[in-house]
């Protein structure tokens, strides 16, 4: 076995297991870990970008922005830390528009505090954020993990060739698959429901995982840079390691607030246990 191999097990194992634990443990731990996160996450965004370089004053906003927004998910402030998301974004494109700076500036505010704000929101302190976080972690892994097994087993067309190489449709539809029976089996496992609501809400979400996936690797190639840092040894940046999770976060989520504001009591039994509404 490589260093480098070694290296990514060990790092691996490590993060696997303190994300597992702030899983269970919910609450502080879980908010801790979700502003960790969205921090990490816009470091990196706006070090690709280059906002630093190219908008220092825009770039000293937009981590203004995620502070608050990090302070606010700490304390259980889940309409601040909206509110303060749409100040900021609002703010970050008046500025863009009238200096003509980068729109990678509001973009990176959305993605990292929407991160931070749907990872911490999906979790919450009760059972059904717990299995949702699990379902959703099951989705997601299982469509990374089949989707890179059956696309280098099958090969065939490439799935965004301009994008991403390396990625076929085999490995979108086996990972897609896999994600359906991964996701379901944990829902499953805590609450009975008929019908085919939760595999079409898994397809869903795994198919949201993979355009997150596609969508990192747009920002990376258009940039010119191989990794989105070198924060995890072995494993490159964090958003490497959570692109797919943050899409079906982010689906997740406005999902939620959909079924809370159109849906009958009645149906809201079944969206609150797996979307924990």
């Amino acid at each position: 076995m490589s260093r480098e191999l070694r290296l990514r097990i060990i790092s691996g194992i490590i993060l696997a297991a303190v994300v597992l634990a702030a899983t269970w443990y919910g609450g502080l731990s879980f908010r801790l870990l979700s502003a960790v996160i969205g921090l990490l996450v816009y470091y990196e965004w706006s070090t690709i970008t280059d906002m630093h370089g190219r908008d220092p004053q825009g770039n000293a906003l937009g981590w203004l922005g995620l502070v608050l927004i990090a302070i606010a998910t700490l304390m259980e402030e889940s309409v601040y830390s909206v509110e303060v998301l749409v100040v900021f974004v609002a703010i970050a494109a008046i500025m863009v528009a009238m200096r003509r700076k980068s729109w990678w500036l509001p973009g990176g505010i959305v993605y990292a505090g929407l991160t931070t704000i749907s990872l911490a929101e999906i979790r919450d302190d009760d059972l059904r954020g717990f299995v949702l976080m699990l379902f959703i972690f099951a989705t997601v892994w299982a469509t990374d993990i089949f989707a890179y097994f059956v696309g280098r087993a099958i090969g065939g067309p490439k799935l965004a060739p301009r994008i991403s190489p390396g990625k076929t449709w085999s490995g979108a539809i086996g990972g897609a698959i896999a994600a359906v029976i991964a996701g379901s089996a944990v829902v499953w496992s805590f609450f009975s429901a008929d019908g085919l609501w939760i595999p079409i809400l898994t397809l869903m979400l795994s198919i949201c995982s993979q355009i997150g996936d596609l969508f990192e690797s747009f920002i990376k190639r258009r940039f010119g840079v191989k990794d989105s840092s070198h924060l995890i040894p072995g494993h490159g940046g964090v958003m490497d390691r959570v692109d797919g999770l943050i899409f079906a976060c982010f689906a997740a989520f406005l999902l939620a607030i959909v079924i809370s504001l159109t849906m009958s009591d009645e149906t809201m039994s079944l969206g609150g246990v797996l979307l924990g509404v």
